[in-house]
């Protein structure tokens, strides 16, 4: 390495945003890029091979070594002669783990600040999330960085997050370090494996309504291309006092991330292999096997079952406590013969109910508490917006609820028993047979929904301006 050398690192330089910034680093020509990551070798994609990066490696001005943020050596190793360091490694934020998150965001970057003092390197750039303000309930409208952070975060991640970024703050100005902190949110671009494919797979299982600029946004998303130059603009303005490189990507991002994922599209898919959506609906269990006739056997007795417990309890004219009391007294009397039984007869081996099978574990406890606590905070959230007298569409929405569950509250128990229980053994198995059809009638009867939505909202935000 030669005296007019200038070396930079960039840690976790094999992840997304990493990899933009590490290209931009080398097209900039102004430091020799070291990337520092977990494998123990690096492995080009193509594209990356035949371009500048591969270029870099092959000529010098790039280098990688593998480095584990949580071995001091390693660090110290990484970053020896380095001017300059983008701390950008993290663990997947998804990954709930503390003990992994404060592994790497608290005492891998306390490694990095120890080592950056003791080798003299003059800047870091610590790439941390919006998330160390956001504790999880209250929303956050027109923040700035003056923000504190919550006495408690909504995960692991975010809570270590927020401590790495105040071990990285308070070591600026110590020997001569200088450093700040980014905090890009939901990071987006060519080559994003995560929150695009996420978010098209959502859409194509009919799982997620998406819009972006409603005009109240209270969530940003980030361009890749941007979150890197920020980094570059951070490091500048921390060597030259505000000086800051060219300007970054403009309003063609957008573009730029539809024409990178061209194999996303519809026609480029290829034929969906696993369950079907109505057997992941309905859980891959004994209710797919039952509805989707899977098990033929399994199917005709339930039905046989649904329809003794249709002509003995409903179609009786019982009211719905009497109906229920019924049936809970016909269940507890064959429980208690079955019960009663040897273990076999003529033969024949008598399988007994485990207890297990009528214990809610405690997981799908939690998964109940939170169900119901989320549909409360949404509830009030809703009657929230409603109370300030602003929200036409949402106010709108919440009338046709109600009055469709008074519609439904009318209708009466054997009504809803004589219909429900054809439309679920025959509507589930016909979704089955014929998803892509149905799918793409529900897709077009969506979009035109949403045209009448917007041109309804078009208007109504337009006579309200020209009051």
């Amino acid at each position: 390495m030669s005296g007019e050398e200038r070396w930079c690192v960039v840690t976790g330089g094999r992840g997304f945003a990493a990899r933009h910034l590490v290209e931009m680093l080398i097209k900039y020509q102004v430091f020799s890029v070291r990337i520092a990551d977990l494998p123990s070798t690096i492995d080009l994609e193509p594209s990356e091979e035949n371009g500048l990066l591969g270029e870099a490696l092959r000529s010098g001005r790039a280098t990688y070594v593998s480095t584990d943020l949580r071995n001091k050596a390693q660090v110290l190793k990484a970053l020896e002669g380095a001017e300059v360091v983008f701390h950008m490694a993290a663990p997947n934020s998804s990954i709930n783990n503390y003990q992994l998150h404060h592994s790497v965001n608290v005492q891998g970057t306390k490694n990095i600040i120890d080592a950056c003092v003791e080798l003299k390197v003059k800047r870091l750039i610590y790439t941390s999330s919006p998330s160390v303000v956001f504790d999880g309930v209250h929303g956050i409208i027109n923040g700035n960085e003056s923000l504190p952070y919550p006495p408690n975060h909504n995960d692991s991640y975010s809570a270590t997050k927020a401590e790495g970024e105040t071990l990285v703050l308070k070591s600026n100005g110590v020997d001569g370090l200088l450093t700040c902190c980014i905090r890009p949110s939901s990071i987006f671009g060519p080559g994003d494996k995560l929150l695009v494919p996420s978010l098209v797979s959502a859409a194509r299982a009919g799982k997620l309504k998406f819009m972006i600029g409603d005009g109240n946004n209270v969530y940003d998303f980030t361009y890749v291309e941007n979150v890197a130059h920020a980094h570059i603009c951070a490091e500048r303005a921390l060597a030259s006092g505000g000086e800051v490189a060219e300007k970054a990507a403009g309003q063609d991002g957008i573009q730029k991330t539809i024409e990178s994922y061209s194999h996303l599209r519809a026609e480029n898919q290829p034929k969906r292999e696993g369950p079907s959506k109505a057997s992941v609906y309905l859980g891959e269990g004994r209710v797919a096997d039952t509805l989707l006739w899977k098990n033929k056997r399994q199917t005709i007795t339930v039905l046989l079952v649904l329809v003794a417990i249709y002509y003995n309890f409903i179609a009786s004219g019982s009211t719905i406590v009497t109906a229920i009391s019924k049936l809970l007294l016909v269940s507890i009397i064959f429980l208690f013969i079955h019960g009663s039984l040897p273990n076999t007869i003529l033969g024949y081996t008598v399988e007994k109910i485990p207890a297990s099978n009528f214990h809610l574990s405690e997981e799908k406890s939690k998964g109940v508490v939170t169900l119901i606590a989320s549909s409360w905070n949404g509830a009030v959230n809703v009657l929230k917006s409603l109370c300030k007298g602003k929200d036409w569409i949402l106010f709108l929405k919440v009338v046709f609820s109600l009055l469709l569950l008074n519609f439904l509250g009318a209708i009466s128990v054997r009504t809803i028993f004589v219909i429900g229980l054809p439309l679920a053994f025959i509507g589930f198995y016909v979704y089955e047979k014929k998803e892509q059809e149905i799918d793409s009638l529900i897709q077009e009867a969506f979009s035109k929904g949403c045209k009448l939505k917007s041109d309804v909202a078009r208007k109504l935000v337009a006579s309200k301006k020209n009051e």
